[in-house]
């Protein structure tokens, strides 16, 4: 199995719960609808790798805060990135069919390591630059649903898992990208940063 980093603890997540459509700027920048219900899907381990990887000229990185489950509840965070076979994606969208081969292939979910949750997650904020230039920028006040109701909400229908990942959307600014481009994520506590991690795709 693959397995994530957290506090230099070695975790193996069975599953990474997503959430889709959670913030306004996105649904209108990929002329999607505000969804009534949240949108859930799952992606398997063996979606998890270390390196980000050039998969097509159609697949598209989204940037989202990630949270590591433990003893029941929020224990860790960390920045994660979806990658999106958009085109594919937009083909099973269109056809009605689940979304699995867009979003659930191997090298899929890519994580910075995970830390501790010591901190009020109003105040957490993420950058994600791209060869130096600034791609996207989340924020958790500007979430559709917060991660405590996420949990909430999911737990209503699916067992949460002690090691499970569940990574709560993307803001704009998702975008394709090609070998050798340099990813540089920043995790902030207000304006102090928590997590700096950087990539090269291969």
């Amino acid at each position: 199995m693959n397995s994530i980093s957290f506090n230099e603890k070695i975790i193996f997540p069975s599953k990474i719960i997503c959430v889709g459509r959670n913030y306004h700027d996105h649904i209108l920048e990929l002329n999607n609808t505000i969804p009534e219900e949240i949108v859930i899907f799952n992606k398997p381990n063996s979606s998890i790798h270390k390196d980000i990887r050039f998969i097509d000229n159609n697949c598209h990185f989204e940037t989202e805060l990630s949270f590591l489950i433990m003893n029941s509840k929020l224990s860790g965070i960390a920045i994660g990135f979806d990658f999106t076979k958009r085109e594919l994606q937009k083909e099973l969208k269109n056809l009605g069919l689940p979304w699995e081969k867009a979003k659930a292939f191997d090298g899929s979910s890519v994580f910075t390591n995970f830390i501790q949750i010591k901190f009020p997650l109003d105040d957490i904020h993420f950058k994600l630059l791209v060869n130096n230039e600034i791609k996207q920028e989340g924020y958790v006040d500007k979430m559709i649903n917060f991660p405590d109701q996420i949990i909430k909400k999911i737990s209503t229908f699916m067992t949460i898992e002690d090691g499970d990942i569940v990574m709560t959307g993307t803001p704009k600014g998702v975008s394709g990208y090609k070998k050798n481009d340099h990813f540089h994520v920043k995790l902030f506590l207000k304006e102090d940063v928590l997590i700096s991690q950087e990539w090269l795709v291969k």
